[in-house]
């Protein structure tokens, strides 16, 4: 069964495997992955409680006055299409929704995922140093 989670409260790094499989050789390690949480503002976990995994997380960064940021959202890839992902985004939202700013960049091919959440496509600039996808 998956359970949802707002902290790390009984969540070690071993629990993070399997996830940034799609970012190539470079990706964080699960020490990382899991300080990446720890320092979140805001953070929703899909628990497989019978494996005592996780099998997906979003997390969001905020200013707690009027922006939040969502950098990551990931579910492995054994438990895609299992709506865990939206799952994921909705308790998310549900905390955040009262915030002037919510946002978020991601690939093209994703937007229609998000518009079901009453985001819409903006223009933006950024940088993306794919050296650095394990973490400084």
């Amino acid at each position: 069964m998956i359970k949802y989670q707002y902290n790390l409260d009984n969540i070690t790094p071993s629990m993070l495997e399997g996830f940034f499989a799609e970012w190539g050789s470079i990706f964080p390690s699960k020490e990382k992955h899991f300080a990446i949480l720890k320092n979140s503002t805001y953070v929703v976990l899909a628990v497989d409680d019978k494996l005592n995994r996780v099998v997906g997380f979003i997390n969001a960064i905020s200013d707690k006055i009027l922006s939040v940021y969502i950098p990551l959202l990931e579910v492995l890839p054994a438990y895609k299409i299992k709506g865990i992902g939206q799952e994921l985004v909705k308790r998310l939202m549900e905390q955040i929704r009262d915030f002037y700013m919510i946002d978020l960049t991601c690939d093209e091919k994703h937007n229609s995922f998000y518009e079901r959440f009453g985001m819409r496509k903006y223009n933006h600039v950024m940088i993306r140093n794919h050296d650095k996808r394990g973490g400084v």
